[in-house]
Parts: structure tokens; C-alpha cells; sequence
């Protein structure tokens, strides 16, 4: 069985942000079993990376969870970016798009309370997984 994951990297958000992309920064892939491996060995030159959030993918790839999240975010170029080093599945979030996804979903299940919003990486992990399955 696959999983699909999403992966942060601190210093890769710090340079996003000197850039222009913001701090928002997240990788989402597909692996066959424990995903810390891969983030062990790094991304993008960097080896700080650890692992949001992790849920079963059943029998997709990584090219199709990519494509289906493609239809919803724009993933980041690694051509245009040399620091990126052809890392695939690398996705800029703006908070406020966090935000709606949040609001519109607690709506949706009949939690209509307005309660202050603090975002967190899990939040981030959680809007990306679920438009990645979907």
C-alpha cells in the first residue's frame, strides 16, 4: 500500500520567503511504507525536512495524486528555481486559502460557530492531503 505524505522543511520556507513564495512551503509524494527515509535523505538540498502528515493513498502513484492536486494549487517550477533541484511535488499555500478550506468544511458538517483561527503546518498538511485524495 502507498502513502501519500507531506513534508516541511524550515530552512527551505526561510529561503522561499527571501525569494518571494512565502514561508509556506510544502513537498507532497507518494512512498511504499515509511516515508521518513525519504525525507531523511532530503529535498531541494536541504535535510531538515520532517513529515506532516501521512495517510493511505490505496493504489495511486505519485504522478496522479501531483495531477489531482494540480487541479486545485499550482505546484512550484523546479526548473525555474535552481535551489529546487528538480524536486517534484513542491506547493506554495497561502493562509487564506487554509482559512476558507477550514470555514467552508466546518459549514458543511454543521459547525456554524465563529471561532479565531491559528493556523498550523498540520492545517496546511491536512487542506493538501485532502484535495490530493480527492
Amino acid at each position: 500500500m502507498s502513502v501519500v505524505y507531506v513534508a516541511r522543511s524550515t530552512r527551505l520556507g526561510r529561503w522561499a520567503s527571501d525569494v518571494g513564495l512565502g514561508k509556506n512551503i510544502y513537498k507532497v509524494g507518494v512512498a511504499d511504507g515509511d516515508p521518513k527515509a525519504l525525507a531523511a535523505s532530503g529535498w531541494a538540498g536541504e535535510t531538515d525536512w520532517t513529515i506532516v502528515r501521512r495517510k493511505e493513498a490505496g493504489d495511486l502513484s505519485e504522478e496522479e495524486v501531483l495531477e489531482r492536486l494540480g487541479r486545485k494549487e499550482k505546484m512550484i517550477d523546479p526548473n525555474l528555481y535552481p535551489k529546487l533541484k528538480g524536486a517534484a511535488g513542491v506547493f506554495r499555500l497561502t493562509p487564506e486559502r487554509i482559512h476558507n478550506h477550514i470555514i467552508v468544511t466546518r459549514a458543511l458538517a454543521g459547525e456554524s460557530e465563529r471561532v479565531e483561527l491559528k493556523l498550523k503546518p498540520g492545517d496546511y498538511a491536512d487542506y493538501l492531503i485532502h484535495n490530493a485524495l480527492r
